[in-house]
């Protein structure tokens, strides 16, 4: 198998990852293409010292280390209290790790965006040579929906998955190492030749029927088939069974479906929003989303059944050797009733044994042929092995 994954709880930051190294080196020894090293908040002060040992001792290709508040090896998630994991891949093919950073002032979306690493960025997934970006950003200092508007206009085939780490850094310290250097700020996105598989979970269900966008203004809906949307909310929240009605008074959510070419809407079809608030004067919804004349749309709910039953279906009939996992901070202990909910899953439906992964502060994705950044979300990159039959 050319992948190894490991995680310790160990306390004591050169206990854990000298674990997690010995795992790996037994199970398929140094040299991976690519090593990825997660550790939780805990670990924050000693980020470089561990991505200096996992270099010296690996020695890969390419290493990117990052800290956030909770991480995901196997089928454990760590949450809020000492981890270390570490995802290590061979036989990825070309892959490289990049620096993204507008600098202070920089206009994002320029050519090179006044900042470094754009120019090998552009280089590195020109002409379809780059298919995957794993990106990792630092919330404060990088705006996530503006790259991903870059990439849509200039590299729309590219496939991006990742998340915003969480908590925000301290002023000055490291959020993330690359190949030995250390970044406050920015992004860093690891591009890699091969196609990766995708599975966005919302957590969300559909309830009512789909309606026609019929009146619009930005992310303010007018009309859902030519009557008031507050309406139609009204008339779903009416009409609904007693658990859909509570769970609608808790907080709705709207479903844009980005494929209008497809005759039935499913689940994976729907970029979901929050709706944000009422206008009772003009019967308007205000959403969390730019919404147009023509567009299909559907409420959707929101709960711990949902969301697992989402994340059920979507992984049904999914098969892979190793996943990265970028869950929802908000997801876990604080939605499910039981531990490692998105870990376990992941692994149990997929057959993956080499997980590992981060809780984000917001979660990147696709949804039909767009990467978006999502809430609420656990989005997963499926790996396969190529060199088997």
């Amino acid at each position: 198998m050319p992948f190894a994954a490991s995680l310790s709880e160990h306390p004591d930051p050169a206990q854990a990852i000298g674990e997690c190294i010995g795992d790996v080196l037994d199970r398929h020894g140094p040299h991976p293409d690519l090593l990825l090293l997660f550790a939780t908040a805990a670990h924050r002060d000693d980020l470089a010292e561990l991505s200096r040992v996992a270099q010296r001792l690996l020695a890969p290709g390419c290493l990117v280390a990052a800290v956030s508040s909770s991480v995901i090896g196997g089928a454990r998630e760590v949450e809020e209290q000492p981890g270390v994991s570490l995802w290590a891949a061979w036989d990825l093919g070309p892959v490289a790790a990049v620096h993204l950073d507008h600098g202070p002032g920089g206009a994002l979306l320029g050519t090179t965006a006044g900042g470094d690493g754009w120019d090998r960025f552009d280089a590195l997934t020109a002409a379809g040579a780059g298919r995957t970006a794993l990106v990792l950003a630092e919330p404060l200092s990088f705006p996530v929906d503006e790259f991903l508007a870059r990439v849509e206009v200039t590299r729309p085939e590219l496939v991006v998955v990742g998340g915003l780490l969480a908590p925000p850094a301290r002023p000055g310290e490291p959020v993330f190492v690359v190949d030995g250097v250390r970044h406050a700020r920015g992004a860093v996105a690891i591009v890699l030749e091969q196609a990766v598989r995708t599975v966005v979970s919302q957590g969300c269900r559909p309830v009512g029927a789909p309606f026609t966008v019929t009146r619009a203004e930005g992310n303010v809906l007018g009309e859902l088939g030519s009557r008031p949307a507050l309406a139609r909310l009204q008339e779903l929240a009416t009409e609904a069974a007693p658990g859909d009605r509570e769970l609608l008074l808790r907080g709705v959510h709207l479903g844009r479906v980005i494929d209008e070419h497809a005759i039935d809407f499913r689940r994976g079809d729907f970029l979901v929003r929050a709706v944000l608030g009422a206008r009772a004067e003009t019967g308007a919804l205000v959403v969390g989303d730019r919404v147009q004349v023509g567009d299909t749309v559907q409420f959707q709910v929101r709960d711990a059944d949902s969301a697992h039953e989402d994340l059920v279906e979507l992984l049904a009939g999914e098969r892979a050797d190793a996943a990265l996992v970028f869950t929802c901070n908000g997801r876990g202990r604080h939605l499910f009733d039981t531990d490692d909910h998105d870990a376990e899953l992941v692994c149990e439906l997929t057959g993956a044994r080499s997980v590992a992964g981060v809780f984000c502060a917001g979660e990147v994705g696709p949804v039909g042929s767009r990467s978006f950044l999502h809430g609420f979300t656990a989005s997963v990159a499926l790996f396969t092995d190529r060199s088997a039959p």
